[in-house]
């Protein structure tokens, strides 16, 4: 810690409390473990001290105290995003309790708090036909999605990241001031912020665009493993003329047995396309149907479906569990890539890895931000992770590499660069950090940090050091 003993800033708690609207917690408090909790229990955080924050004062109030006593800060929105571990000498931040919601249907906008989950999001907005660029699951934090560029299953390839819609941000800077900005105002830290993530600030609310749809074709298909090249080189054929409208993704799934789990998938190998048609359903129809006869087909969850059901076509986990993941972008989508992949999930009995997922990109992500912005590798073709849950009793670190071979297989069609959104604990260096920026935006982004983190209070993050 900074200049401060541990003591004085213990003996201050009292006093920061009365005037906090939400709760400061210790290690001993009780409710500090919960406070803390994260999706991905894999991530353990230790914090000297929590300040669960319930509006924008709080976070205002905490950021002073952190400034006063030496404590560097980490950010904890919903907890269901990656995040790094915050130990002794930072003091956590926690939003999950600011979760207002305001819908203005005659700007066709939402302004959300920073706890604020795309469930509640969504349901909100459908009220009134519209909906936003949700994340994959219900669950999924709205502002730290989004501050990592968003790249939406429902409809982002028609309407781009989930970034390049937001029109304005509330943010609470290290020096403890609670700023609005937007590109009319402080348009550098606005930028920043959009792709720069928790390096700059706290971030209290958000304020972006809604669409008006309000249904999707959409659902999911799976096959069994045994037909895993077929359906990958489909996908690969189906992915070259998909139109905008159609964002989708392929998964390979080698699951153990979990709550929920169909028994079709436990302890087997199995592939799933997941698609997301806005507009005409009649026509995602047609431009699905190859994909149905790429293999005999296990399920078939496709559907016309409101979007207020977004979250079934994943249908991901809804329970917290440890796991590691290794992440990147791919310049295109080969015969020989497949080929790779296969090879890759060929050896997964011995490799650990229990999902291969890969996202197509193009269409609207491909396009520039309106307003200058720092999400970036906008010309890569798909993003991709390989993910491996640790079997109960079972030590993280044993398993920290899982996942690794799959980037080195896939290194000859790899993007030269990675993306804000798409990094994860083995990527918490400089080196591997600076790789999800061209350098220009990385240079951009070390003279915002200078000028509003100067001593790098912001750093339990892919941290970007003042330059």
């Amino acid at each position: 810690m900074r200049g401060r003993s541990m003591s004085s800033w213990r003996d201050s708690v009292p006093e920061l409390q009365k005037r906090l609207s939400g709760r400061a917690f210790t290690p001993e408090s009780a409710g500090y473990d919960n406070e803390i909790a994260v999706f991905n229990t894999a991530v353990q955080h230790r914090p000297a001290l929590v300040v669960g924050a319930a509006d924008a004062e709080d976070v205002v109030q905490a950021v002073r105290f952190a400034a006063r006593h030496g404590l560097h800060i980490a950010v904890l929105n919903t907890g269901h995003g990656p995040s790094l571990p915050a130990g002794d000498g930072a003091l956590m931040i926690t939003t999950r309790r600011m979760s207002e919601i305001a819908i203005d249907t005659g700007t066709g906008t939402a302004r959300v708090e920073a706890g604020v989950r795309f469930g509640d999001l969504v349901q909100a907005a459908a009220v009134h036909g519209l909906a936003p660029l949700a994340g994959s699951a219900p669950g999924v934090g709205v502002v730290g999605y989004t501050l990592g560029g968003g790249a939406s299953l429902t409809m982002g390839r028609k309407f781009g990241w989930a970034a390049d819609h937001v029109s304005a941000i509330d943010v609470v800077t290290a020096d403890g001031q609670l700023r609005r900005v937007s590109a009319h105002s402080e348009a550098d830290l606005f930028g920043g912020l959009l792709g720069g993530k928790s390096n700059f600030g706290v971030v209290t609310a958000m304020e972006f665009a809604l669409f008006a749809v309000t249904h999707l074709y959409a659902g999911a298909l799976f096959y069994a493993g045994e037909h895993i090249r077929g359906v990958l080189q489909e996908y690969r054929r189906f992915t070259m003329t998909a139109p905008d409208e159609i964002s989708s993704g392929v998964t390979v799934l080698n699951l153990p047995p979990m709550p929920g789990l169909p028994s079709f998938m436990t302890g087997k190998l199995i592939v799933s396309v997941s698609l997301s048609c806005v507009g005409n359903s009649v026509v995602g129809k047609r431009l699905v149907e190859p994909l149905r006869h790429a293999a005999p087909l296990l399920m078939d969850t496709m559907a016309d479906i409101p979007y207020n059901q977004f979250g079934q076509i994943s249908a991901e986990p809804t329970d917290p569990a440890p796991a590691l993941e290794h992440f990147g972008l791919l310049r295109e989508l080969t015969d020989d890539t497949v080929k790779a992949i296969v090879e890759v999930v060929d050896s997964a009995a011995h490799n650990g890895i229990n999902i291969i997922h890969i996202r197509h990109l193009g269409g609207a992500f491909g396009r520039p931000p309106a307003v200058a912005n720092a999400v970036g590798s906008r010309d890569a073709a798909f993003a991709f992770f390989a993910l491996t849950v640790v079997p109960p009793g079972h030590r993280v670190a044993d398993y920290r590499d899982c996942g690794a071979e799959l980037v080195e297989a896939l290194k000859p069609w790899l993007h030269d660069h990675a993306h804000p959104g798409l990094l994860g604990p083995a990527d918490a260096t400089v080196e591997r950090t600076r790789r999800a920026y061209d350098p220009a935006t990385y240079r951009m982004l070390q003279i915002v940090k200078t000028m509003y983190d100067a001593r790098n209070s912001f750093r339990f993050n892919h941290n970007v050091p003042p330059g």
